[in-house]
C-alpha cells in the first residue's frame, strides 16, 4: 500500500480550485501515465472571452504519480485566468515537472476553434537528473 498521508483533497469535499497537484509514491513498473480532458477552461488575455481546450498530459513517472482529483482542481484554477494556449501548455508541464518530478512530461493542448482557428501547443520537459 502506498503512502497517502500527504494527500489533502482526495476523500474531502473541495469546492475551490487549488494551486498545485498532489502526488503519491509511484508504483513499480509503471512506464507511462496519461490524463486527458475536453474541459479545460481559460480566458483570452486580450478579449477576456472564454477558451475551451482539450489537454493531454503524459508523463514517465520517476518517484511520484499525480493524484487525479488534485489535477482536476488544479486545472480548474485556469477557469478565470487570462492566458494564451502556448503559455498554458508550458505552465501545466512545468507544474507536473516541479511537483511529480517525472523523467519526462509532455502536455498537448488544443484550443477549440474560435473565429475558425484551432490552436495546438505542445510543451515537453525532460528531467536533468
Amino acid at each position: 500500500m502506498s503512502d497517502t498521508s500527504k494527500l489533502t483533497v482526495l476523500g474531502q469535499t473541495v469546492r475551490h480550485p487549488i494551486d498545485h497537484v498532489e502526488v503519491f509514491p509511484a508504483p513499480a513498473n509503471v512506464s507511462s501515465v496519461k490524463f486527458a480532458t475536453d474541459e479545460l477552461a481559460s480566458m483570452c488575455p486580450v478579449t477576456q472571452q472564454p477558451d475551451i481546450s482539450h489537454v493531454v498530459i503524459e508523463y514517465v513517472p520517476n518517484k511520484f504519480c499525480i493524484e487525479s482529483k488534485s489535477l482536476k482542481l488544479y486545472l480548474w484554477s485556469f477557469r478565470d485566468r487570462a492566458v494564451f494556449a502556448e503559455a498554458l501548455a508550458a505552465e501545466i508541464a512545468g507544474e507536473v515537472m516541479l511537483t511529480a518530478q517525472p523523467h519526462r512530461v509532455r502536455v498537448e493542448l488544443t484550443q477549440r476553434p474560435r473565429g475558425g482557428i484551432e490552436v495546438s501547443a505542445v510543451a515537453e520537459l525532460l528531467s536533468d537528473k
